[in-house]
């Protein structure tokens, strides 16, 4: 399909204000991150309730888009190239555009809803019928009123079956969703808890969701649900049940669970017309319920698609685990792999190449790829797009193994950045000539079709440590900064706190992920921590808290904002910019009203002032204090005092200067509990990764990191036997005693050993015995059942939260997060 402008602006009912070129559509784009081919892109200015798409404006056409869809006034003599159509209300008009698409295929759609389950389902739809059918399905989770059009606009020729689901959060939304994805067969996975915030009860929500299937031939349900069962019946839609009753068109005879597989025998007993009748038993390799119901959905699907019992037993026993997220971790020689090595399609390498830009950090881009198999277009056609999609992504080294993409992908654009190119024919002939020296600070993508085997090829990449991990969830982070943002007055801006590693996160990494969405500041303790930044591609502008003379030099160069806290400091960095030749450079002024640490005390602020007037080497970029008990209540009072005192110095060096800088005193803890104190900018610190010093309950904030590491040895302890150092742990009953590959030299610390610390093993807790040792501790976990060697444990994370350590080790969460040693492996993963 090739869509104009002017064709797009008669769709979507749009006044066509300037038209400088009548171009093609081929991508609709709404975030301005996510630009890799601008001149075929039409971007969507959506206003949201922080952010409105027309201040990206600017920005996107000088990256190169150059047509837009608006929703206010905008001056295109500023866009002489450009092409906007104006429209009152934007994401209604890329839903329509979206819903206008879908209208021009005829071919079978599976429209996905419920509370759990929707992509699960979708993944293993794909997986079960992309031998039969060219399938587009949404990508990831998208599911809201965002994702499905973007979704839907992926529809191509070739296509010979969607695959969509769809998400609500609100009555209403249904509707809109059901008229872009037009499903001819409803799926429906079930009715839970999840999202039902903005419904009355869950009558309302299942009936909100079966409007998705308005136009469906039929609804595949759970027959056991009763509530699903009477309201699907209400609709008068033509259902496909299933489920243990014997009212469900499939039921479950029998579930038999083994160690590593569950045989589920379902029986039809010809209750559905046109599907095959009799009983017929399929094997999964899960022993989850959830699982169970899933794949028991599926192979519905299957049935009402006419699918024969052995073709169905067959495919089920393939069934993988989906992997809901991108994984990145530390390899061979400074390298960093993303591990993606178990599918291959357009869709899939879109998403991993994104976040394979998303890391931004300076250094070359290397993907490895194999064949991709059944994708219904030609091989040219195919490794064409592959080849468009890895010059976009600015791809610097691909390496390709199969018999297809060693004869049709080629790169003859001489403007591609991809200067390195090998095949092999399979993947044991790349192993078979792999050397570790050919890798080496490098950003490695792995991305192959399962039967290519590429686990094996990551394995040899990624760096080899000791089993101690921390996993830092990126997309909790990015839940947590909105949940703050929630709070915040829409011109307020975010400063992030990525000192002392990121709070023993990980500085580079995670302040990627806060320059990807637009953070408008970071802040680290010392210089050195700001040119690491730097040199991994961080561009936006840094607060170095703790600036010394010595790193002047470094400072400037890469262009980082020291915060200046005294009159000594002041003149000592004023000299060096006069040395230098600079002049109006950005500084930050620190503040004392209360903390008594760091900061201009009253006396100075006069001498401040003088010295900034007659000098005109510095640029104020902002003025901020710290606040001594934002979290406690006892000390609101004293709080209060420093905002008026802050307050009062502020005015006096504005009025001095003669021009407006940001002014900022709350932190993390001030922003729930003094949303006045918000001013021009807040800081977000220890809140940002999960920890909720103040326990308001304001916020649903998620942890982001989760400290892991495994059971090296089981070994028994008899009654009146002692564990570790000092014999200081002794057992009062026959114990079973596991060591964990964890100890102080990690960041465990010492004080939780002797019962007074716990990690959780399969769930339950077990309590350090004895004192805790440089690199193990042992846990008794007796009463266990069936613990083995190398089994996981949880040090910390979702439900053992930091701040419980924090509490038995008698100190604070900031101390445990950020005590946490380099030597344990960082994984970072985007669901």
């Amino acid at each position: 399909m090739r869509y104009t402008v002017s064709g797009i602006a008669a769709i979507i009912n749009a006044e066509v204000i300037h038209l400088h070129t009548d171009a093609v559509t081929e991508h609709l784009l709404f975030d301005s991150r996510r630009v890799f081919s601008p001149s075929a892109s039409l971007f969507f200015a959506l206003s949201g309730e922080r952010r409105d798409g027309h201040t990206f404006i600017p920005e996107l056409y000088q990256r190169g888009v150059r047509q837009f869809v608006i929703s206010r006034d905008i001056d295109t003599a500023r866009y002489p190239e450009s092409a906007f159509l104006k429209t009152s209300n934007t994401l209604q008009a890329l839903q329509q555009l979206a819903a206008h698409h879908r209208g021009q295929f005829s071919i079978p759609v599976i429209g996905i809803t419920g509370s759990n389950g929707k992509t699960i389902v979708k993944e293993w739809l794909f997986h079960l019928l992309h031998e039969d059918f060219q399938i587009v399905r949404s990508p990831k989770s998208y599911n809201s009123q965002i994702g499905v059009p973007v979704s839907v606009w992926l529809m191509d020729h070739h296509h010979s079956m969607g695959i969509f689901e769809a998400g609500i959060s609100k009555p209403g939304e249904m509707e809109r969703l059901e008229k872009i994805i037009r499903p001819t067969i409803g799926v429906l996975t079930n009715i839970g808890d999840a999202h039902s915030e903005g419904f009355a009860d869950k009558n309302e929500k299942l009936n909100e969701k079966l409007k998705l299937f308005s136009r469906a031939a039929v609804i595949i349900h759970n027959g056991d649900d009763k509530r699903i069962t009477a309201a699907v019946a209400k609709t008068g839609k033509k259902s496909l049940s299933w489920g243990k009753s014997e009212t469900c068109d499939v039921r479950m005879v029998s579930v038999e669970r083994k160690s590593l597989t569950t045989h589920i025998t379902l029986d039809l007993s010809g209750r559905q017309q046109g599907t095959e009748s009799g009983t017929f038993t399929i094997r999964i390799p899960f022993t989850d319920d959830a699982s169970v119901e899933n794949a028991v959905t599926c192979c519905c699907v299957m049935l009402y698609l006419k699918a024969p019992f052995e073709k169905i037993a067959e495919r089920m026993k393939l069934l993988a685990p989906v992997n809901m997220r991108l994984e990145l971790k530390k390899g061979i020689n400074h390298c960093t792999v993303i591990n993606d090595s178990y599918s291959a399609d357009l869709q899939s390498l879109h998403i991993a190449l994104n976040f394979l830009q998303l890391q931004n950090t300076g250094t070359a881009k290397t993907v490895i790829l194999s064949d991709f198999l059944q994708s219904g277009l030609s091989d040219e056609e195919l490794y064409s797009r592959i080849a468009a999609e890895l010059m976009a992504h600015r791809v610097s080294r691909v390496i390709g193994i199969g018999n297809n993409i060693a004869t049709y992908l080629k790169f003859e654009d001489k403007a591609s950045v991809i200067t390195r190119i090998s095949f092999y024919k399979t993947t044991e002939a790349f192993l078979q000539h792999f050397r570790f020296s050919d890798f080496k600070e490098e950003i490695i993508l792995i991305k192959g079709a399962r039967p290519f085997g590429f686990e094996r090829i990551a394995a040899l990449l990624e760096q080899k440590t000791h089993e101690t991990i921390l996993e830092i969830n990126l997309n909790a982070l990015v839940h947590n900064l909105k949940e703050y943002q929630r709070l915040l007055r829409p011109e307020v801006k975010t400063m992030a706190m990525v000192k002392a590693f990121a709070y023993g996160s990980g500085g580079a990494e995670i302040a990627g992920i806060l320059q990807f969405h637009k953070t408008d500041y970071l802040a680290v303790a010392y210089t050195d921590e700001g040119v690491e930044l730097r040199r991994a591609g961080i561009h936006l502008p840094i607060m170095i808290l703790n600036a010394e003379p010595g790193a002047f030099d470094a400072l400037t160069e890469h262009a980082l904002e020291p915060a200046i806290y005294s009159m000594e400091l002041l003149r000592e960095f004023g000299s060096y910019l006069q040395k230098e030749g600079l002049r109006q450079y950005p500084v930050h002024l620190e503040l004392e009203t209360g903390m008594n640490r760091l900061g201009f005390p009253e006396k100075d602020i006069e001498p401040l002032c003088r010295y900034l007037k007659a000098s005109g080497s510095f640029r104020i970029q902002s003025v901020f204090s710290h606040l001594a008990g934002s979290e406690e209540k006892k000390l609101d009072a004293f709080s209060r005092q420093q905002f008026v005192v802050f307050k009062k110095y502020c005015d006096q060096i504005e009025k001095t200067t003669g021009y407006s800088f940001l002014k900022h005193i709350a932190n993390s803890a001030a922003i729930i509990r003094h949303p006045e104190m918000q001013m021009d900018m807040v800081r977000l610190g220890i809140g940002m990764y999960g920890t909720d010093v103040t326990a308001s309950g304001q916020l649903n904030l998620e942890p982001v990191a989760t400290l892991k590491s495994t059971i090296a040895q089981i070994r028994k302890v008899k009654a009146g036997e002692s564990v570790s150092y000092s014999r200081s742990g002794r057992v009062d009953k026959d114990s079973v005693i596991a060591t964990v590959r964890i100890g102080y030299a990690d960041g465990y610390s010492r004080k939780l050993g002797n019962g007074k610390g716990k990690m959780l093993v399969r769930g339950r807790p077990a309590p350090v015995v004895g004192v805790v040792c440089m690199d193990m501790t042992m846990i008794d976990v007796t009463g266990i059942d069936g613990v083995e060697a190398g089994e996981e444990v949880i040090v910390f994370g979702k439900d053992l939260p930091a701040e419980q350590l924090a509490e038995w080790a008698e100190t604070i969460p900031y101390e445990i997060m950020t005590s946490i040693s380099q030597r344990v492996k960082r994984v970072y993963f985007l669901e």
